[in-house]
């Protein structure tokens, strides 16, 4: 079998630029594997819920009768006790639960940080 001389360098040409467009579309193009993919859209649909949650949390906190005095404890607690403090109240308890969610306090903080 005869084969030509230019296949060894045309073989070698082809491979290196396959592995050379692999590496600039998973770095630079935005190719993703399946898992990425799957935990891009875990993390989305996460954020998505606590957002919907928020509204919820900020509620319960003007329906509580020690609203007032809560928020100004709030105000005066450092930032890292405050997410705490807001799910010892029970507004991050959504209905049907019987546990606060710790990033619908976390997010929750921010939405009732602006009424400050």
């Amino acid at each position: 079998m005869n084969i030509p001389d230019w296949t060894k360098p045309g073989l070698y040409g082809a491979a290196i630029g396959a592995v050379a467009l692999a590496i600039v579309g998973f770095s630079w193009g935005g190719w993703a594997t399946g898992g990425t993919a799957q935990k891009m859209a875990n993390d989305q649909s996460r954020l998505a819920v606590v957002a919907a949650l928020v509204p919820i949390c900020v509620e319960q906190s003007k329906n509580d009768p020690q609203n007032t005095a809560m928020l100004a404890k709030l105000k005066e607690a450092s930032s890292y006790q405050r997410r705490d403090m807001l799910m010892k109240a029970g507004w991050a308890t959504m209905p049907g639960s019987e546990d606060p969610d710790r990033n619908v306090a976390g997010a929750c903080m921010d939405a009732l940080a602006a009424q400050f």
